[in-house]
């Protein structure tokens, strides 16, 4: 039979081809500039990928269920574990949304186990619930070891099989040490409690995974893709280094551990970052020697981000969730958990759950993105980006093997610093809006209140007294500060309002209304938008009319001209500020000698100059 394949009358066209048409439709435009994407972590991304750039990526010729297990540990499906984690103290309310979750589709529970002290307290957390068919995911605990001896004692009087029960502690002794600056019972207190608990799940619950490190607290401080993954990897291999040296057996520990990830917003490098996670942790097991390939098999967990989401226009966290499930389920992820998409400033309710539940739902029963094995394999852009990430993250691991391991690098403060250097670019970034986090820094509701809806949204098992053994690292949103100035114009019981004083070209005009209504509807401001004046002295007496505390010159540099002084010479000493939107650069000192106090555009620091207008209003 013929082998036709498709398109196989068009001739093959070459790289330079390609670039020789881009750069004929640059018409001399600078290519870097224009088409490579700069990454903050350093990586630059081109338009577009070919076969070619696939040479010497060794790890495309082994399959699913295969060691490094890059494509993924199954070799007939992508299934994965519908997580949902709940974060509620009291065990019998635990026990209601946990049974709700169940009934409706989740396959996998966290369970907050802070106030379990006793069989009666487990038998309430797990009341109704079966065991041996949902995954059971023990957090909050602050003794992870008698909490399996409750779990065994009750499920062993249920009459369930213990060596059939699937689940994990939440037992990080390094997110503890960088939220409280101190190890829980001290560095080597820490590492004999995870041997015990290695040796006894191996005993009593051989499928617990009774370890976790959780790099979703590296992203959730700032952190970016390729230092997550570096240290994560880092402390994972510190655990196993230093319980085979106390004497646990090598494939004991490195299969006890839990890489629990954020996922982030960039889409295709999420994806990237699960595929070379499994990659670099197989590398690094392959140096310990197993006797079986079970260490290699990582379980990673994926988390979508907090640090994104945001409190006004709630509802676009269900979009930035949505899509980071994606990231984790087409990467292959063992299982997902999305948080509400009102957790960042509410204690979830049935609403959020059944939301973020159904979210995974809708992509197993709807996508079908269970259904087929690595659905990112051969991709240029993915396995590229797969590669760029794994050497990425693996300097990062070297960097740290080098200061003696994990701990040392906490104690140095060597994590903490990195972490923060590239929180302080991003949060520059969301600042001066070269990041947008849309409804917050960038296309705001400007009818939205949200003052009375606040009330936390965070669990606060953890919080304890700090010590300074270790420097923490703080966790938090990018889209805190930016919230923190509408909030203050709630609260204030003033809503400064703002004129946009609109003038001669009518393109320019409406795009610089636009703006500038974009720019001060971020804090809350009222803003009093118009079609257009005639004359600038009939736009000055509509300012004083509207009572207005800023007005904004709407125009184009050309009209600036003969716009500002007139309106300035009106309106001078009669408002609060005078603004012009844009930076006609030759005239800005002749502008200011006329009156105007500021100019917004496309470089200015919102965040900042914002801030110095709540302080002018006595908001902030």
């Amino acid at each position: 039979m013929e082998d036709n394949k498709l398109f196989s009358e068009f001739p093959p066209v070459s790289t330079e081809k390609w670039e020789e048409a881009i750069n004929k439709d640059l018409k001399g435009a600078d290519y870097e500039k224009k088409l490579v994407w700069r990454t903050i972590e350093g990586f630059k991304v081109k338009p577009y990928y070919r076969a070619e750039d696939l040479e010497g990526l060794e790890y495309l010729d082994s399959n699913p269920g295969e060691v490094p297990f890059t494509r993924g540990k199954h070799t007939n499906n992508n299934t994965w574990e519908v997580r949902q984690d709940i974060l509620v103290h009291n065990p019998a309310e635990a026990n209601h949304f946990a049974l709700d979750a169940v009934e409706r589709g989740a396959t996998s529970l966290g369970l907050c186990a802070k106030q379990v002290k006793t069989i009666d307290d487990m038998a309430a957390l797990l009341k109704g619930i079966y065991i041996n068919a949902v995954s059971i995911n023990f957090m909050c605990s602050d003794d992870y070891l008698s909490l399996l001896k409750l779990y065994v004692e009750y499920a062993r009087r249920e009459g369930y099989d213990t060596a059939t029960l699937c689940g994990s502690c939440d037992f990080d002794m390094f997110r503890y040490a960088l939220k409280h600056g101190r190890f829980h019972r001290g560095e080597e207190g820490d590492l004999a409690m995870a041997k015990q608990l290695v040796e006894y799940a191996k005993a009593e619950l051989p499928k617990f995974r009774v370890l976790t490190v959780n790099g979703a607290v590296l992203h959730n401080a700032g952190s970016n893709i390729v230092q997550e993954l570096g240290f994560s990897l880092a402390a994972a291999n510190e655990l196993v280094a230093r319980l085979t040296d106390a004497g646990c057996k090598m494939e004991h520990a490195g299969s006890s551990i839990v890489l629990n990830l954020g996922v982030g917003s960039t889409y295709f490098m999420e994806i990237a970052k699960i595929r070379a996670a499994r990659l670099l942790w197989s590398k690094i097991m392959e140096q310990y020697k197993p006797e079986c390939e079970c260490p290699y098999k990582l379980f990673i967990n994926a988390t979508t981000s907090r640090w994104n989401q945001s409190v006004y226009d709630p509802y676009v966290n269900m979009l930035r969730s949505t899509t980071e499930a994606m990231s984790s389920a087409i990467a292959g992820a063992d299982s997902i958990s999305v948080l509400p998409f009102d957790a960042a400033y509410k204690e979830a309710d049935d609403f959020g759950y059944r939301i973020a539940r159904n979210q995974q739902l809708l992509l197993k029963e709807e996508s079908y993105l269970d259904k087929i094995v690595d659905p990112a394999a051969g991709s240029y852009y993915i396995e590229n980006l797969t590669d760029e990430i794994a050497k990425g993250a693996w300097e990062h691991f070297l960097a740290i093997e080098e200061k003696g391991g994990f701990c040392k690098a906490l104690r140095e403060g060597y994590v903490q610093d990195e972490v923060e250097k590239t929180a302080h670019q991003r949060d520059l970034d969301i600042a001066t809006r070269k990041t947008t986090i849309l409804g917050t820094n960038q296309y705001p509701n400007l009818i939205e209140k949200m003052g009375e809806k606040v009330d936390g949204g965070q669990c606060h098992c953890c919080q304890d007294e700090t010590g300074d053994e270790v420097r923490t690292l703080k966790t938090y949103r990018g889209a805190e500060p930016f919230e923190a100035l509408r909030l203050a114009t709630e609260h204030s019981g003033h809503r400064p309002r703002v004129f946009l004083l609109t003038y001669g070209n009518l393109a320019m005009r409406k795009a610089r209304s636009g703006f500038a209504t974009n720019f001060f509807g971020v804090a809350g401001y009222e803003i009093v938008d118009n079609p257009g004046f005639a004359t600038p002295e009939e736009g000055a007496e509509a300012a004083l009319k509207a009572n207005a505390d800023i007005v904004v010159l709407c125009s184009s540099d050309d009209e600036y001209a003969e716009l500002t002084e007139p309106v300035c010479k009106a309106l001078k000493g009669k408002v609060k500020s005078l603004v012009l939107a844009g930076f006609p650069k030759e005239m800005v000192d002749t502008y200011r000698s006329y009156g105007i106090d500021e100019f917004i555009h496309v470089k200015t620091n919102v965040l900042e100059c914002l801030t110095a207008f709540q302080k002018q209003f006595g908001i902030m």
